[in-house]
């Protein structure tokens, strides 16, 4: 049988335990990262064992929702369980973003377990030079 040496991370077992796997109505949260990287949004989000085709990406005006599904190995009868500490069920996360992004081309790469979503900043949110009219092309009347 393995053994446990982490004492810091029994809790989270445990909780894990007693709340047992994530459900569609009461989801667990999936880790994050985000950065600007030129004229777009990197947001790399962590989903080892889950296949592409268990994670499902809506946007909806500014809402950004990502759910995804871990689902566990199956087994064959003679096999025992030792250790069973990989979460499975559902993972989401919902992010809403600032209207400067263009949520129309957003690009999604599931590569190692990483699920890398692009977003475009929009053009009307880039800074842009105003050009200005000048000279006598212009005619007040008074009246």
């Amino acid at each position: 049988m393995l053994m446990r040496t982490d004492p810091f991370r029994e809790p989270a077992r445990l909780e894990q335990q007693l709340m047992g796997p994530g459900t569609w109505s009461r989801p667990w949260a999936m880790p994050m990262d985000a950065y600007r990287k030129g004229d777009e949004l990197v947001m790399a989000f962590d989903l080892p064992g889950v296949t592409a085709d268990a994670i499902d990406i809506d946007v909806e005006r500014n809402s950004l929702s990502i759910k995804a599904e871990r689902r566990p190995v199956a087994q064959a009868d003679d096999v025992q369980t030792e250790r069973s500490e990989r979460p499975l069920g559902v993972f989401s996360r919902q992010i809403v973003l600032a209207d400067t992004f263009d949520t129309e081309r957003i690009q999604a790469d599931y590569d190692a377990g990483v699920l890398t979503l692009r977003i475009p900043i929009a053009e009307r949110a880039k800074p842009r030079k105003i050009s200005i009219s000048a000279g006598s092309g212009r005619k007040e009347t008074s009246g």
